[in-house]
Parts: C-alpha cells; structure tokens; sequence
C-alpha cells in the first residue's frame, strides 16, 4: 500500500476559530481541502506557514457587493473589485445584479461567470436580478452555475431594476426554491417624499428615504413571503423599526447588517457629506444602537458590505444628484474586528456572520467552517496589530474610503483560497485564479 499523499500546504501555530471553538491547532490542505486539524509537528508539507500570534478564521463571505462590470468599469470592475476583497481578507463575494445590462437573462449571468473565472482574485457568485419581464425565468436560474440566487428590488437604487408592484413581488416569490434576497424600500413611499430632498444637504437623504419607507416594504414583503411560503433575506437592515417583525418571522426571515450602518451614523454627514450617503441611508444613533441590539440578539444572520463604488468625482456633485454607495469589500474584516476588540461582539459572533451564517442560509458547498473535507479558505488576523485605514490601500478602482484615517485594532494579515495564498502581509500575491461558488442541490435557506 502507498504512503498517504503529504499535504501541500500547513499552516501551523495559529490560534484557529472553528464550529468546536478557538484553540492552538495546525491545519493540512491538500489539492485545496483541508485535510487535517490538529497537532501536525510530525507531519511533513510542500509549504508550511507558521501562524504563531495568528488567528485563522474561517474564510470571510460577503453575501453582498457591487463590482459594476458590465457597464461601469471606470466605478469598478471584477478584477479590482476582487483585489480590493482579498486584500481585506475576504475570500468570496456574491455580487449585485444592478449592471449594465443587468444581469436578468441567462446570457448575461453565463458572461458574468465567463468574466469572473480565474480573472478574479477571489471565489464568486453573482445575484440574478428579478424583473416583472423575465418572472418565468426565475425558477431555473437560480439553479445555474454561479446563481447566488434571486435578487429583488423593492425599491429603487443604484440602476434600472424595480420589482415594486403586489402582483410582480408575488410572482417572483412563486417562481423558485431557494432563498430571495431583497431591497426593502417602499417605492410609492419614495416617490411621495421627493420634494424633502434638501439641494446640497446630504443629511436630508434619512429624511427622504425615511424609517417608514423601510418598514412598510418589509411588512409587505413578509406578507407576500407568508401567502407564497417563501423564504426571504432582508439586506442592509438600517432601522429600529423592523426588529420586531424580523424576530416574529424569523423561520422565514433571514437579514444583513453592514459595517458602516453599525459603525456610523447621521452625525457623520457633517464630516463626509456625500461620502455617507447610501441606500438604504446611514441614520441616526437610535437606529444604529437597534441594529447592534438585533445582532446581539441573534436577529441579524450575516454582515455584508454592500460595497458600491463610485468615482470621487462623481459623488462630489451636489445633493441630490450624487450617488448613493461607498466602497466595503476591503474595509468589512478590519472595521468588524475594531469592533470585536471593543467588546461590540464576540469572534465567535464575528466568524458565524461571516462565514457559517452565509453557508447556512445560502446553502454554499464546502465553504463557510474549517473542517476536513471543506475548502481550504482562511482568513488570517492579527487581533493584537493597531493599524490605519487610509485611501493609499484601498485597492478598489474608485480609491476611497469613509474610514481614511480611521485606527482599528485587528488587522487582516492574509488571505487563503481553496489552499492558494492569495494576500500576505498586504501583497497581492496571486491576482487569479477565482471560481465559481458551488450550492448544495436542493437548498431552500
């Protein structure tokens, strides 16, 4: 009988956060698997990695990004969308149908995929957008290679995709299995409250797109989740308002949080202007205090940046003719770990947001816990290094943070794909090499 095959890869040393705890322990990766978790000191390897005075996180999963390609590639495009994630540790991105043109057809998903394979740098899958027009594709989109699932918007943003009506809300949720993720703005609301806008006052944006906009969507959209029995995932939750019916609902109802709605709030427009502005908007501390009480509760599922990229130039225009979004790919890990060293929330919180809460309702295969047998994705930290976010490191095309300045504790100090050392120590070392993203058949979250 042959000797087993010696792995090609260990990282030792590291203090490593699984589904059984945070404890010392090596870890083996073979054919970009891990195939071992323990003590290895006997175990010889291709390449090994001392870890020592690291953490190793499951790799970071961000359910939730823009990367403008096709149609915007001067905002971003999926290259350095997916530079801009690996240099901020994470290892997979599910990205945003809103394009152009928008990813609603299966020829365009088929080309995203086309785009996206081994050009990126990290793992993907794209949103398949929902529309009034292409309703009775739904059911088998979600099904193909590279479907993150359905999308929906309930209310206008960033593009041309508005799925607002009762009849059309309702036949998306009839088409399809698995979990839907939406936008949750009232659309009529919207349109109502236009004339709040305040010409060159970016703060007015909350007012406009006010808690009541988000409510009265979400009410709605459980209504129609209820009558189809089906399964939804609420984005960007932005108001104190929706915690009591997201908990009444929750064995249908997952939801996202992102970092700078837990991290700003409305008294930083006199300091960005229209920098924060985002849809849905950056609030009062109110809000912001309710939705760091959801994720304490368990309310909140998973953490997602929302990363939508525009040109400085651009978001420099006067309100309102600004554009809503800022980049968080690579801000979400260190930001979130700020928070972990300030006592906000546990690592362990911190890896289920990011990592086994994403696996979980999205049914992603062998992604989201470092166990045998699973991808070898790591995202590896230093809990104790004391760093600056600055635009000069952003690797996003649009060059530009609301964090520029910003000192956070916690730092990422490399990203580790399917058992490829992607980023060290603030190098990308391998610019592709991303895959489509696997689903377990027959998941419905």
């Amino acid at each position: 009988m042959s000797a087993a095959k010696a792995p090609d890869l260990i990282l030792k040393n590291g203090t490593v956060a699984n589904h059984d705890g945070i404890g010392l322990a090596d870890i083996a990766v073979t054919d970009g698997k891990i195939t071992d978790i323990g003590d290895l000191s006997g175990v010889d390897a291709g390449e090994v990695i001392d870890c020592a005075g690291l953490h190793i996180l499951p790799g970071v999963i961000d359910s939730q990004v823009h990367f403008r390609e096709p149609g915007a590639e001067a905002k971003e495009d999926l290259e350095t969308g997916a530079a801009a994630a690996a240099m901020g540790g994470v290892t997979c991105v599910f990205e945003m149908p809103n394009t152009n043109p928008t990813t609603t057809t299966y020829e365009a998903l088929a080309d995203k995929v086309a785009r996206g394979r081994d050009r990126m740098a990290v793992d993907f899958a794209f949103w398949f957008g929902a529309a009034a027009e292409n309703v009775d594709l739904l059911a088998e989109a979600e099904w193909l290679e590279g479907c993150a699932g359905i999308k929906m918007f309930m209310g206008s943003s960033t593009g041309t995709l508005l799925v607002d009506a009762d009849e059309h809300v309702a036949r998306v949720l009839a088409n399809g299995r698995r979990r839907v993720a939406v936008h949750s703005e009232e659309e009529t609301r919207l349109e109502e409250r236009k004339g709040l806008r305040v010409p060159g006052d970016p703060s007015s944006h909350p007012v406009w797109r006010d808690a009541t906009a988000a409510l009265m969507c979400t009410t709605r959209l459980i209504r129609h989740a209820r009558e189809q029995n089906r399964r939804v995932h609420v984005l960007h939750i932005s108001t104190a308002d929706e915690f009591p019916i997201l908990q009444a609902n929750k064995d249908l109802i997952t939801c996202e949080a992102t970092p700078h709605h837990l991290s700003l709030n409305a008294d930083d427009y006199a300091r960005l202007g229209t920098l924060l502005q985002m849809n849905p908007p950056v609030r009062d501390a109110s809000h912001q205090a309710a939705i760091w009480d959801g994720l304490r509760r368990g309310v909140i599922d998973v953490l997602g940046s929302d990363h939508a990229p525009h040109e400085l130039e651009a978001k420099a225009k006067e309100y309102p003719a600004s554009p809503s979004g800022m980049p968080g790919v690579q801000t979400l890990a260190p930001m979130m770990l700020d928070h972990v060293a300030r006592g906000r929330l546990s690592l362990a919180r911190f890896v289920d947001l990011t990592s086994a809460g994403p696996q979980r309702i999205f049914g992603i295969a062998g992604k989201g816990r470092i166990a045998a047998g699973y991808d070898a994705d790591f995202t590896v930290v230093d809990l104790k290094a004391r760093r600056e976010i600055r635009n000069d490191w952003i690797a996003s095309r649009c060059g530009w943070t609301p964090y520029d300045g910003t000192w956070v504790q916690g730092w990422v100090t490399g990203t580790v794909i399917r058992g490829r050392r992607v980023m060290w120590e603030d190098e990308l070392v391998t610019p592709r090499g991303g895959a489509p993203v696997k689903f377990c058949e027959g998941h419905t979250g």
